[in-house]
């Protein structure tokens, strides 16, 4: 089957994410400058922003996964033509200030809507006023755009739909480097858990092992919840482990990903329990031919210099699963891009806006067939493509070949 050359990858050190932060610290200029430039084409005089990715892409504030959810508006930012600001309240107003140095941080607790017109007027914008400021309409509920909006009624809220994730789609060296490196500990801590995969263990307790063997690898956190999902369950794209135990003659999905300096991996791997069957074994090899038919064209794209559409990495491989007859078996899309999200711009999938793969850059190549209630497989590897370095390869270095495991 086709595939990628493996970049050559390290596990994380302490000198490593010392150099990490460093050069975010010297990214964040640039990142803001084209920030900005955005904010002049579209004619607004601030950007309001509240994911988390975004405040430590832009501002170098940092929440632990989840936090958000109890952070109120600590984190979320104002960036207008020549100044920084970060919201926090009395719980993150000291970390505020050791982390986001080139930042003005506004003290803001509870009353958001309170403080707006304060904050907007604090602020310099190009003309005589603050007219205009675009806001993360998908992030802020309706209630919140409603206060806003009555609280500076002659300030226009303008929906900002994707602007620093198409900023972001496009990595430095630093943010790849971290991708790798949590694709390194990923790789590792499946490698760690081989052993312990056996008939009779269950989903969840393989699943916790496998959080273990990251965190203690090096993972500061988890990309997301570890999958584990055996036989027929196998066959839900995104489902959650169980008490359900694992069986002789049966497949064993793991998804699962590291976080290294806020970076993400994404894997996944399907593994044979025991002597697998006949169906199992096409199945995994239609999937594995499809994920090689993307592979294939993204090194075509590297040796011609021409980017291919991310529609069509997703067709080469979609057309190998259809004209197999499962074209009803992949219902989602090919890949995602990972960064500071899980899930981030590029999109390769049908329904994608269609566009040439941006470069440098890293995403997903997870093809998978899906037989409800019978089984699942499913075979992701993160890859960089670079196309000004004619770099196309894989980062997940665990093998994509069949592995049978508790024989």
């Amino acid at each position: 089957m086709t595939d990628l050359p493996v970049a050559a990858t390290a596990m994380p050190t302490a000198t490593d994410i010392e150099r990490w932060l460093a050069a975010d610290d010297a990214a964040r200029p640039a990142r803001l400058a084209r920030l900005r430039a955005r904010l002049d084409a579209e004619g607004v005089d601030a950007y309001f922003g509240v994911r988390a990715e975004h405040s430590r892409y832009l501002t170098g504030f940092s929440l632990a996964n989840g936090e958000e959810k109890v952070a109120g508006v600590s984190g979320q930012f104002l960036v207008s033509s020549d100044e920084t600001v970060v919201l926090a309240d009395s719980r993150y107003r000291v970390q505020a200030a050791e982390e986001c140095t080139d930042a003005r941080v506004a003290d803001v607790y509870l009353d958001l809507a309170g403080r707006w017109p304060e904050l907007l007027a604090s602020l310099h914008p190009r003309r005589d006023r603050m007219r205009r400021v675009a806001v993360e309409a998908g992030f802020v509920s309706h209630t919140t755009w409603d206060l806003l909006a009555r609280a500076a009624p002659d300030v226009e809220l303008v929906p900002a739909e994707g602007w620093l994730e198409e900023l972001r789609q496009v990595k430095e060296p630093a943010e790849l480097e971290r991708v790798a490196a949590a694709c390194a500990v990923a790789d590792a801590a499946l490698v760690r858990l081989l052993p312990d995969i056996r008939a009779g263990v269950t989903e969840a307790e393989l699943a916790l092992q496998l959080e273990w063997h990251m965190r203690t690898g090096g993972a500061e956190a988890l990309a997301f919840d570890v999958a584990c999902l055996s036989g027929p369950r196998a066959a839900l794209p995104h489902g959650s482990p169980g008490r359900r135990s694992v069986q002789a003659g049966q497949v064993l999905l793991f998804d699962f990903g590291a976080q290294v300096c806020g970076y993400r991996s994404d894997m996944t791997r399907t593994l044979f329990v025991g002597e697998p069957t006949a169906r199992d074994l096409d199945i995994y090899g239609l999937v594995a031919l499809a994920q090689g038919a993307a592979f294939a064209e993204l090194s075509r794209a590297i040796v011609t210099g021409q980017a291919p559409l991310n529609r069509a990495v997703d067709a080469m491989a979609r057309d190998v699963i259809v004209a197999a007859g499962h074209d009803q078996h992949f219902g989602h899309g090919l890949g995602h891009g990972i960064g500071l999200a899980t899930h981030e711009l590029p999109s390769l999938g049908r329904l994608a806006v269609e566009r040439p793969l941006p470069s440098p850059t890293v995403f997903s190549i997870e093809p998978g067939v899906y037989l409800d209630g019978e089984v699942g497989v499913r075979i992701e590897d993160l890859v960089v493509f670079d196309m000004g370095a004619g770099r196309a390869e894989r980062l997940t270095g665990f093998s994509r070949e069949v592995t049978v495991v508790g024989a």
